[in-house]
Parts: C-alpha cells; structure tokens; sequence
C-alpha cells in the first residue's frame, strides 16, 4: 500500500518512535482510569488563567499577565475563550479614571479544573504503576 504524501515527507525521529512505544504500552491503563483532557484548559495559558484563579478569589487582568508573563492581546484571547465556556466571570470597573477587568473562576469552572487535575492525577499513577 502506497504512503501518503505527508506520511513520506515525515519520517519519526528514535525519540519520537519511543515515546510512541512507551505511549502504547501505557495506553491501556490510562484509557481506563481517566476520560480525554479538557482541551480547552489544557492549553498553556488557559491553564495559568484557570489555576490562578482557583488559588485566588479573584484577580485583575493586570495581576494574570503579570503571573502568566504574556502580552495583553494573548491573555485577552484566552481569556475570552474561558469566559465563552462559563468557566470564568470578568467584571469591568474604573478606579477613578482608569479601568480595571477583574476575573474569578465560576463553579463551573472549578468543577471543570478539578476533573482536570483528576485527569493528570489519574494519569501520573497510570504512569508510574
């Protein structure tokens, strides 16, 4: 059977055809004791936003890209991205003159993070066995 054209321009690296085996051989134990990631947590930002959220009542925008070290257009879109999914609130204000966007994390979104770090919990014990 002939290769795709994208299956012949990739050829796997020895690092990469080992972790596809440790994958494999793990694989039947992580699939039974967690369901698939939140994708929309997992990604790195997302993630900072959401855990500093959950150890914090709230927080300011200022105060996130400061902690998460991004620029104010990467944390405003995903930003946006968590409060479209209901998983954080973002309340607008002004001290004095100046604006001030104060984010929290909703119950839903702390549900949703907790399944998460059960998720990689589950999956740390799958690992180490």
């Amino acid at each position: 059977m002939a290769k795709s054209h994208a299956a012949r321009q990739h050829k796997a690296t020895p690092d990469e055809r080992g972790e596809r085996r440790e994958l494999k051989s793990v694989k039947g134990k992580v699939a039974d004791v967690a369901p698939a990631l939140d994708r929309l947590i997992h990604e790195r930002i997302r993630l900072g936003i959401v855990s500093a959220l959950a150890a914090d009542e709230s927080l300011s925008f200022n105060e996130l890209k400061r902690i998460l070290k991004t620029t104010d257009g990467n944390l405003s879109v995903h930003a946006r991205k968590l409060e479209d999914a209901e998983y954080i609130a973002c309340s607008k204000s002004f001290a004095g003159r100046t604006p001030r966007t104060e984010y929290r994390i909703t119950a839903k979104g702390q549900r949703a993070f907790e399944r998460y770090l059960d998720h990689m919990e589950a999956l740390l014990r799958a690992m180490r066995g």
